[in-house]
């Protein structure tokens, strides 16, 4: 059997704890600057275009608020303007209806003037054929009475009155009817 020297043990942990703890310059140096080409290469070829995209998303991104808030306010100013217009409108569609029920109102005033002086005309014309056929109808009366009168006092005279005679007569039977 072999026995182990746990001096021996010691001192070989020792060496193999130095070994793998503190590694040899070289070694470090050579995975240092391998550490530092690798962060290099990072950066320039990854962080910075990322950055630059990001830089890019966040302007974008600021831009398209900016905007949105520039669209808000301006269709607020286009709903207050479209509120203003529609309250114009709705006032001259109001003052539109008025001028018509007003127009509509003259136009029958006129209407009615019209048709009440066309009455009156039609009116005074009717009173006047009613004359005229009045006149007509004495006239014609008054022309049969003189042949009856004529006739009678020829009848009675048992002669020929002439014609003077005949409506001095009739002149006078008229005038004695008339009273």
């Amino acid at each position: 059997m072999k026995f182990v020297v746990f001096a021996d043990i010691g001192e070989t942990i020792k060496n193999s704890i130095e070994k793998n703890l503190i590694p040899s310059w070289t070694s470090f140096v050579v995975q240092f600057a391998a550490m530092i080409i690798l962060l290099t290469v990072v950066i320039i070829f990854a962080y910075k275009p990322v950055k630059k995209m990001l830089k890019k998303r966040q302007d974008h991104i600021e831009e398209t608020i900016k905007k949105a808030e520039e669209d808000k306010a301006t269709a607020a100013i286009n709903a207050s303007k479209s509120q203003e217009m529609l309250i114009a409108s709705k006032k001259e569609a109001n003052e539109i209806i008025a001028n018509a029920h007003e127009q509509a109102k003259v136009q029958s005033d006129e209407m009615l003037l019209a048709t009440n002086q066309q009455i009156k005309k039609m009116k005074a014309d009717a009173e006047k054929d009613i004359e005229l056929s009045k006149k007509e109808s004495l006239d014609a009366i008054h022309d049969e009475m003189v042949e009856v009168a004529i006739s009678a006092s020829s009848e009675i005279l048992k002669r020929e009155v002439s014609s003077a005679d005949n409506k001095r007569l009739a002149k006078e039977f008229v005038k004695e009817l008339s009273k």
